[in-house]
């Protein structure tokens, strides 16, 4: 089984989704920490460098080679689902897997606002923005994105649970017995 986590930016993807990679004894993939490193740049020099555009290129050539493996929980960038056919890979449509997951991990405008205003990540897409700016960028981003984000197999709302809480009833939904 391969398991997408998608989500906006500073909603838990890579905390979630390295947990439940351990838990199931897969691999892990952190689609922005795999740019990074394939680049040699992190993914603000990227955007400086290259530009958005080429930068969801990438997205979309690091998805495309990862559809070839097995067992593993991929973490991805908050904008991948939302750009080209993006979410029709990862859920399998164009690839006809049927074994692909994809989870959304769904947060508060509010509460992305007070994770994302303390971040120690250099954040591209947010950078300079002051609470307000930032809240309403996340709340028309959102009102953008969701329409994919809500394409998941399971659409979880995460904030009113603790982070086991959220692995036990991911273990759930994913009926994963094992771990």
């Amino acid at each position: 089984m391969k398991i997408f986590i998608i989500g906006f930016m500073g909603c838990g993807k890579t905390t979630i989704g390295r947990l439940l990679a351990k838990c199931m004894n897969y691999s892990f993939v952190d689609t922005d920490r795999f740019i990074e490193m394939w680049q040699d740049l992190t993914v603000a020099e990227i955007f400086a460098r290259h530009g958005e555009a080429a930068f969801r290129e990438m997205e979309r050539n690091i998805l495309l080679y990862l559809q070839n493996c097995e067992s593993v929980v991929i973490s991805t960038g908050g904008g991948m689902p939302c750009h080209g056919n993006n979410m029709n890979i990862m859920s399998g449509f164009d690839t006809a897997n049927t074994n692909n997951k994809v989870v959304y991990l769904k947060v508060s405008p509010q509460t992305l606002v007070q994770r994302l205003i303390h971040s120690y990540t250099e954040r591209p897409l947010i950078k300079g923005k002051t609470e307000t700016e930032l809240l309403q960028y996340i709340k028309e981003q959102l009102a953008i994105r969701e329409q994919f984000y809500n394409r998941a197999d399971i659409v979880m709302q995460t904030e009113k649970y603790t982070i086991e809480e959220i692995l036990q009833i991911l273990k759930n939904q994913l009926l994963i017995v094992n771990c």
